[in-house]
């Protein structure tokens, strides 16, 4: 059951894998691509500014997990943005909140909180505080671009330029440009979680209509490495459905578990950049 807010958290992250937050996972990477994960053709490094998103959005997303046929709410994360000064820099902070549904059979209370600036979209702290299940862990991480360097409650650790934490990945990714990209095209980033460095990719897909239990929408498709662990099988088994229109807003994601399957939907969602004329129909 800590699936849930795992899977809600990488619902909006894009999926990212982030499966490091299974402590007993192993991590597969790959070779960097030249001049590290932002050298040439990829996204995380070309300099994106912020056209998809603006302060004030919300969303909202469920989780449902399956077993033979059958399908029951399990819970829910909302993701809320703000605009906040750090450090005396104009910046984004969001806030990323997951509960489970029957606290009886395992309670989850998880809170992701992330700062990035409002230009670059290159982040300055990030927050995690998770409670699942009496599984706590609490995790505060201060990026320090200039001397390359995440500084945590547990040591100083080095990052590259443009290292993401699992939140501001999801919005500078939002951003990209998807007209630039051919089916099967990797995007490569890095990530900072759990004290390391992650070296990772989405597949993109191409774009899809697709119904969710919202409503009906055209969507840009990715496939996104997984991490394997505990709780999911490694490669590419994860699926997500983002907008296709400027906004780049995830509506599901699609994974099987080691027993069963989770479907996360985008259920409600408030003040987006744009309309979301990728709807077709409620």
């Amino acid at each position: 059951m800590r699936v849930i807010i795992t899977v809600c958290i990488l619902l909006l992250t894009l999926t990212f894998p982030v499966m490091a937050w299974d402590a007993q996972s192993q991590h597969d990477t790959f070779p960097q691509q030249p001049g590290g994960t932002g050298g040439p053709g990829n996204d995380f490094c070309n300099g994106i500014r912020n056209t998809a998103f603006s302060a004030g959005e919300s969303l909202t997303y469920k989780v449902y997990y399956s077993l033979a046929g059958m399908s029951a709410a399990a819970g829910e994360a909302t993701f809320n943005t703000s605009l906040e000064k750090f450090q005396g820099k104009d910046c984004y902070h969001v806030v990323a909140e997951g509960k489970s549904y029957h606290d009886f059979l395992f309670k989850v209370r998880d809170k992701y909180e992330s700062y990035f600036d409002t230009a670059t979209l290159q982040p300055y702290k990030f927050i995690r505080d998770v409670n699942e299940g009496g599984y706590k862990t609490y995790e505060n991480v201060t990026f320090v671009k200039a001397a390359h360097t995440a500084i945590t409650n547990s040591g100083v650790y080095p990052v590259g330029d443009c290292v993401q934490d699992v939140l501001s990945a999801t919005f500078y990714a939002r951003n990209i440009d998807f007209s630039h990209h051919k089916v099967n095209d990797r995007i490569y980033f890095e990530m900072f979680l759990d004290r390391q460095v992650y070296h990772l990719y989405v597949r993109y897909l191409g774009k899809e209509t697709i119904r969710t239990r919202y409503a009906k929408f055209r969507t840009i498709k990715f496939k996104p490495l997984l991490v394997k662990g505990t709780m999911f099988e490694g490669g590419e088994k994860m699926t997500v459905w983002v907008t296709d229109d400027p906004n780049h807003i995830a509506v599901r994601v699609e994974s099987p578990i080691t027993v069963g399957k989770v479907q996360v939907d985008m259920t409600m969602y408030h003040n987006p950049r744009y309309p979301l004329s990728s709807l077709v129909d409620l």
